[in-house]
């Protein structure tokens, strides 16, 4: 199975990296709404043709499943590079520009205790929670 994987993945990369000029024409169904807006964004110079944003929404998802196919093989590969809990807490917390941040001790801690009353915690739970944490300390 998991050389199916890989071969299919490796598939999908290689296609994603074509850089073909060859088109087909298809028959996709548009929710009515969609179509509608893809019209406006073109007249508004916001996209060339409603052909443009589907393929780009198209390639956007595709790449997001490639990439996030790719990183779960990584961890496959290398279980020990998975961040845990705390570590995509306290990265979301930077990201945000969180306060938080500058708080690893308060976010592991509310990691390992968000994790023990929780079934999988989001990091924005832990952050959450380590917000009251530091309002109670205050």
């Amino acid at each position: 199975m998991m050389a199916s994987v890989d071969r299919r993945l490796e598939r999908l990369l290689d296609l994603l990296d074509a850089t073909g000029e060859d088109t087909v024409g298809t028959s996709v169904r548009l929710p009515t709404n969609l179509r509608d807006a893809a019209a406006v964004a073109s007249k508004m110079g916001l996209a060339a043709s409603t052909t443009e944003l589907t393929v780009r929404g198209l390639r956007d998802a595709l790449e997001a499943f490639a990439q996030r196919a790719v990183l779960d093989a990584h961890y496959r590969a290398h279980p020990q590079a998975r961040p845990d809990l705390a570590e995509v807490a306290m990265a979301t917390a930077e990201i945000d520009g969180s306060p938080l941040a500058g708080r690893p001790d308060l976010v592991r801690r509310a990691a390992a205790e968000v994790g023990a009353v929780k079934d999988d915690p989001t990091p924005d739970d832990v952050l959450m929670y380590a917000a009251g944490l530091a309002a109670a300390a205050a």
